[in-house]
Order: C-alpha cells, then structure tokens, then sequence
C-alpha cells in the first residue's frame, strides 16, 4: 500500500484513478501528475517502484496544494467571510444555503432534517 500526503492509495487500481483518493487531486491533476513524472496511464499502483512513488510524492508536495493545507485554507477563508459578517458569512453562521439557492422547501441538506412545528395543521 503505498503512502502519499498522508493518504493510503489503494494498490490494485491504476494510478491516475489511485491519486484522486487524495483530497484535492481531481482526474485532471491526476492525469497532469501522471504526465510529469512520466508514468503511463495503464500502469497500477502495486506495479510501480519505490522511486516513481517517491517522485509522484515529491511532485504532488512541490506544486499542488492537498489534504490538510486544502482544507485549512477553505475553513480559514470560510471563518474570514463569518468574521466580516458579509452575507456569505452570514449564511455559513447560520447553517443556510450560501449561494442564493430556495430555502421555502428543499435545502435539507444544509438545513438538517425537518422539525415539526407543534399545531400546524390545515
């Protein structure tokens, strides 16, 4: 099993599709990754050498931002927008869509189940 920015890779898939398991790695950046180190599209991870391994994992450290730093980097812009008391922040605050979608029905997702409201009845 081979080991990349904290991020177990499954061995038995190729490895474009292995390195999208890493938070921020999407197939085009895979696919770039792939293409800089020089390593074929067909290949599976459980082929490769402990160099094309470390090389993929320099790569992915030297120019692409993932994982941990990714998601710091969004929490922290998302903490900044709340801090600011912008309307974007506002609906982070409150648990709302952000982005201008309907919240009259639907939005569960951001807004949790639904509560009953005690005699509402028509």
């Amino acid at each position: 099993m081979a080991r990349i920015a904290g991020v177990n890779i499954p061995t038995n898939k190729r490895v474009t599709i292995a390195l999208r398991y890493i938070h921020g790695i999407g197939p085009t950046k895979a696919a770039e990754i792939c293409e800089k180190v020089g390593i074929a599209d067909s290949r599976r991870v459980n082929e490769l050498s402990d160099a094309e391994v470390l090389q993929i994992r320099e790569t992915i450290d030297a120019d692409y931002m993932v994982e941990g730093d990714l998601r710091r980097e969004a929490a922290v812009n998302i903490k900044r927008l709340m801090d600011q008391a912008c309307y974007r922040g506002l609906r982070h605050r409150r648990g709302l869509p952000v982005r201008g979608q309907r919240t009259h029905t639907n939005a569960r997702t951001r807004k949790g189940p639904a509560k009953p409201i005690a005699g509402k009845k028509k």
